[in-house]
């Protein structure tokens, strides 16, 4: 038996490894590729899952589970929430309450029973952070206004997730309200205490641990591993235990070690779990399941984007960030399909649920994986038709008459260390951002600004480009540099154009394209270490007094970013 486990595991990581490969080629995120092995060694196909391996695949899931869990967790940091800003939270609320609403009536109305509706209805509130940040984080979007807004929507929605999951166990066939309410505050008490212990007392004697790097991985391995047993045992879910667990380190200090540490092992686990879920494919593919299927998909890709882009039109962001930021979170999450296991463990939903669940994630984030590798694209071909979702309710343009020397396009990044060189030189200039709150912050300290989308031709016209001696883009896209020569050149400007790429192949292509000096952060910053190494030497007093004025320069910068204001 124990060979034949070791045949099916060996056979579905090869299949695995293959499938990987080409999800990368055709731009697909592992998850897909995970999803299908399941689907393939699944009954549906080579049934390599006998009673034995499927079982065994399933801990190994559950262990999967417990430490991806255990590493979001550790990312839950409370005081995050202060961090992701109003719109965010705001805007991560409205979602999961209105995606989730509406997802229960669909599902009650094509005829699923109410606990079900509603399962379905909280999976697909939840868009995938693991698909969203990798691929944001291959585009260089992660620090971009859409990709921090979406990252902030993400973090709310993992935080609901957390509460779910907690909620969920107590629903296990208990009517009565009085035992639900103490069951809840039993395990809210035990959560306080757990953070409490950690710390008070976890946090002195993880200074011991940490003085062994293996020490502090087995410490980590664990500590999420105890909790989740613990939860387990007193009738709640090993998930919420292990989300615990990562929740009360979420402050220590070794936090990333620990997250670094734990990540290869957490993927590995990880793979069997979606293979395993991918399984669950199984039993008769009817032509209910299928419109089920096509149904829900579409909502999460049609409706849940145009959702998202009303509540930050609401904000008075532009079209062009409300639709970066909404294609972002068009496909359910692994969050989703941990809800529908757990409900599935329970006796809550039937194997048909599972079913539907594989088929959604499947379109889901294979459809929402190119929309936002393509997002620009798209954008540039629609953006005429989402006039509706185009912010103006504050923030207006100011007299294009106005005539300004230097503009500064992009606040963050490197702009704000250019705008105090900007000040010192007393010359007129505005800066223009289409990030309100940057806005907001600028004109608090009476410094020209300009709301709008550098990437807009239409709003481009509408400035005084053709008035400026030096125009200067901190913005690291290449179709919204390329858009700014464009704008240049058909206003017959003569000013000195300054462009950012983030990579010497793209500061190529602006060379190429006319731009007078590119900005390459990354090769300008490798010049100045290696000024400072060549000044310093070795005198660790230099480097200090250097750092301390850094240090004070970087806090400064993110109080006046106007982001988190």
């Amino acid at each position: 038996m124990a060979d034949n486990i070791l045949l099916s595991l060996s056979i579905i990581i090869i299949i695995s490894a293959i499938l990987t490969v080409l999800a990368r080629i055709i731009k697909q995120p592992p998850i897909i590729a995970y999803l299908i092995t399941g689907v393939i060694v699944g009954p549906l196909f080579l049934n390599l899952l006998g009673s034995g391996s499927s079982e065994l695949i399933q801990t190994f899931a559950h262990i999967g589970v417990a430490f991806l869990l255990f590493i979001v967790g550790l990312s839950l940091d409370l005081r995050v929430l202060k961090e992701v800003g109003k719109v965010s939270t705001v805007a991560g609320l409205l979602e999961i309450i209105i995606t989730g609403g509406i997802g229960f009536l669909i599902a009650v109305g094509i005829g699923f029973s109410s606990l079900t509706a509603l399962y379905v209805g909280a999976a697909i509130a939840f868009s995938s952070t693991v698909v969203v940040v990798k691929i944001l984080s291959d585009k260089k979007e992660i620090d971009t206004l859409h990709g921090r807004i979406a990252l902030g929507i993400l973090i709310v929605e993992d935080f609901v997730a957390a509460i779910a999951l907690m909620l969920i166990p107590s629903l296990s066939g208990k009517a009565d309200i009085l035992v639900l309410a103490r069951e809840f505050a039993i395990a809210i008490i035990l959560i306080v205490v757990i953070l409490l212990f950690s710390t008070k007392v976890l946090a002195k004697f993880m200074d011991y641990l940490a003085r062994n790097q293996e020490v502090l991985f087995l410490f980590g391995i664990a500590w999420a591993l105890a909790l989740a047993v613990v939860f387990d045992k007193l009738g709640f879910s090993l998930e919420i235990g292990a989300l615990v667990a990562g929740m009360s380190l979420a402050s220590s200090r070794y936090r990333l070690e620990l997250e670094g540490k734990i990540k290869p092992l957490r993927d590995f686990f990880i793979i069997l779990f979606f293979v395993f879920f991918g399984s669950q494919l199984a039993g008769d593919i009817t032509p209910s399941l299928i419109k089920a299927a096509v149904l829900f998909s579409a909502f999460v890709v049609i409706g849940k984007p145009i959702l998202v882009m009303t509540i930050l039109r609401i904000f008075g962001y532009k079209k062009r960030t409300n639709f970066l930021t909404g294609s972002s979170l068009a496909q359910i999450s692994e969050f989703s399909l941990i809800l529908i296991l757990l409900g599935f463990t329970l006796g809550h939903l039937s194997q048909e649920i599972m079913s539907l669940a594989v088929m959604i994630a499947l379109i889901t984030i294979g459809l929402s994986s190119y929309s936002i590798y393509y997002s620009h694209s798209i954008f540039n071909k629609i953006s005429h038709l989402l006039f509706l979702f185009e912010g103006n309710k504050i923030y207006k343009v100011k007299d294009k008459e106005e005539r300004y020397d230097i503009l500064l396009f992009g606040y963050h990044r490197v702009g704000y260390k250019i705008l105090k060189t900007l000040k010192d030189m007393k010359v007129s200039f505005a800066v223009v951002d289409y990030n309100p709150k940057v806005v907001i912050a600028l004109s608090k300290e009476r410094i020209n600004t300009i709301y709008g989308d550098a990437g807009d031709k239409n709003f481009l016209s509408e400035i005084p480009l053709d008035k400026a001696k030096l125009v200067i883009s901190t913005i690291p896209e290449l179709g919204i540099n390329i858009t700014l020569k464009e704008a240049l050149k058909e206003k017959s400007s003569h000013a000195v154009f300054l462009a950012t790429a983030e990579q010497p192949r793209m500061a190529g292509d602006l060379y190429n394209f006319g731009v007078d000096y590119v900005i390459v952060p990354h090769h300008l910053g490798g010049d100045y270490v290696a000024n400072i190494i060549k000044k310093f030497g070795t005198n660790k007093n230099s480097y200090l007094s250097l750092g301390k004025k850094h240090h004070i320069e970087l806090n400064k910068s993110k109080k006046d970013s106007g982001f988190n204001s």
